[in-house]
């Protein structure tokens, strides 16, 4: 159960650009990381440039940027797809938001026992118990 994150500077981001987010980074998941699309939540942080700092200062108007950070379970993707989703991840917030002042990706791997949803952990997911 892939969870991203995105914080984004631009508390007014319009709707269609954060459905479009939101289904292309579900996506990103899918075909990247083979992830199901039906366990993936992503959740938007949409926040004021000046509370974003980039080199220690704050971003100025009109420059945006977007952090993600992914949780996923430990060990169950490989190198390859890590950095696929990474690279991938820049083209199309590139793509959809503009030129972005640093452009982060996290990825969080979590051990399957201490992660999981709806009171099921990961390692029981995979065991199908």
């Amino acid at each position: 159960m892939p969870h991203i994150r995105a914080t984004v500077t631009d508390p007014d981001l319009p709707a269609d650009v954060r459905r479009d987010l939101a289904e292309g980074l579900t996506r990103l998941a899918v075909t990247a990381l083979g992830k199901s699309a039906a366990r993936t939540v992503v959740h938007l942080d949409l926040v004021p440039a000046d509370r974003h700092y980039v080199a220690g200062k704050p971003l100025t108007d009109g420059v945006r940027d977007v952090h993600l950070e992914v949780s996923i379970t430990a060990g169950t993707n490989s190198a390859a797809q890590k950095a696929a989703f990474i690279a991938g991840a820049s083209a199309f917030l590139t793509e959809l938001v503009g030129p972005l002042a640093r452009g982060g990706v996290a990825l969080h791997e979590l051990h399957p026992e201490s992660y999981g949803y709806q009171g099921v952990t990961q390692f029981d997911h995979y065991r199908g118990t």
